[in-house]
């Protein structure tokens, strides 16, 4: 496994300026990419704040409310912002993985009544095809020995403190639900153990 830092630049968002961080990483000939959206020293001081983020085109791009990836986007954006310290890190993994054509497959058969469990479990496909190691890395490369990690997400908490990132605290990443994303969220709470 090879992690490349091939790109760094000023970054300024409405939620501040940051600096983004372009990640190439490479594992059994497969390559990924993620980018990094740092505030702050991440080194000095307490555990920086970490929010590891999934691709999602349809909700961060076209503001879908059918999940609530934006939102939560957004809440880590601002609170990294509010902190003047801390780390975001998106990764190219659509749909848990599963890509954007899959999972608007995988939508089409959510329209027919399944669940985003049935629907992966239909088509094939992992419930959550992603790991954590690239994320894990990219802590590693900036220095990160521990974090504060807003996620809902157990399985984040398991694979940073796995390789090493010692997770201090959990920052529930809780974004105001839509009638839309109700039967999303009680999904990801009931069949995939999210914290919510």
């Amino acid at each position: 496994m090879k992690l490349l830092h091939a790109a760094e630049a000023d970054f300024p968002t409405e939620f501040g300026r940051f600096r983004i961080h372009g990640f190439e990483w490479e594992q059994a000939g497969v390559r990924e990419e993620a980018v990094a959206v740092v505030m702050g020293d991440l080194v000095r001081g307490d555990a920086p704040l970490l929010r590891i983020h999934s691709q999602c085109l349809t909700g961060d791009v076209f503001h879908s409310l059918r999940c609530d990836c934006r939102q939560q986007l957004e809440l880590a954006l601002a609170a990294v912002g509010r902190q003047g310290r801390g780390i975001v890190i998106y990764e190219m993994k659509e749909g848990r993985g599963i890509g954007i054509i899959n999972k608007l497959r995988a939508y089409q058969l959510q329209d027919e009544g399944a669940d985003t469990v049935e629907a992966n479990e239909a088509l094939g496909l992992a419930v959550d095809a992603r790991d954590y190691r690239l994320p894990a890395a990219i802590c590693q490369y900036f220095g990160v020995k521990a974090v504060r990690l807003m996620s809902n997400n157990p399985d984040k908490i398991a694979a940073l403190e796995g390789a090493g990132v010692q997770v201090v605290e959990r920052v529930p990443a809780i974004a105001a639900g839509t009638e839309h994303a109700r039967d999303y969220l009680e999904v990801k709470r009931e069949k995939l153990g999210h914290l919510i």
